[in-house]
C-alpha cells in the first residue's frame, strides 16, 4: 500500500467522524463570572463550571475556599467569598484546580472522576482505565 492510498484512506475516516470527536476543543472551562460587592466577591457560574468539570461544588468551593484563604458558601444560585478576588485570579484556581484534580495524570483526558474508598480519594480515568490518588485530601 503506497503513502497516497493511506492518505486517502486516512482522510476518508477522518471525515467520517462525528464533529465532537474530531474537535481538539471538545473540553473547555467555562469563564468565571464573578463581581466584587463590597469586600465580598460574588462567583455568579460556579454550578455551570462544576457540571463541565463534572465535580461536585462543594468540592471546588472548598478548593477555592482554601487557595483563596477565605471562607465561601453557596447562596441559592451563586456563590460568595469573603473578600475582593478579580476574575483573572478565580480563573487561575480554577486552572489550577483542572490540573490536580480533572486531567487524568497518564492520558492527559478530562474524562475522571474522583472515587472515595475508605479515607482516600483516587481519579479513576474513563478513557484509559488508569487509576491514581489524589494528592491531597480537601
Amino acid at each position: 500500500m503506497g503513502e497516497e492510498t493511506y492518505k486517502k484512506f486516512l482522510d476518508r475516516a477522518l471525515s467520517q467522524l462525528p464533529p465532537e470527536v474530531s474537535r481538539k476543543d471538545r473540553f473547555e472551562i467555562p469563564e468565571p463570572v464573578s463581581s466584587v460587592s463590597g469586600n465580598r466577591t460574588i462567583l455568579y457560574n460556579l454550578k455551570e463550571i462544576c457540571d463541565r468539570l463534572r465535580r461536585k461544588r462543594e468540592h471546588l468551593l472548598k478548593y477555592l475556599s482554601k487557595e483563596l484563604a477565605t471562607s465561601g458558601n453557596i447562596d441559592g444560585t451563586h456563590t460568595v467569598f469573603q473578600g475582593r478576588f478579580d476574575n483573572a485570579t478565580i480563573r487561575k484556581l480554577i486552572e489550577r484546580y483542572v490540573q490536580e484534580f480533572v486531567y487524568c495524570p497518564t492520558c492527559h483526558q478530562p474524562d475522571t472522576r474522583i472515587v472515595r474508598e475508605d479515607r482516600y480519594n483516587f481519579l479513576v480515568c474513563d478513557a484509559c482505565g488508569a487509576r491514581s490518588s489524589v494528592k491531597r485530601n480537601l
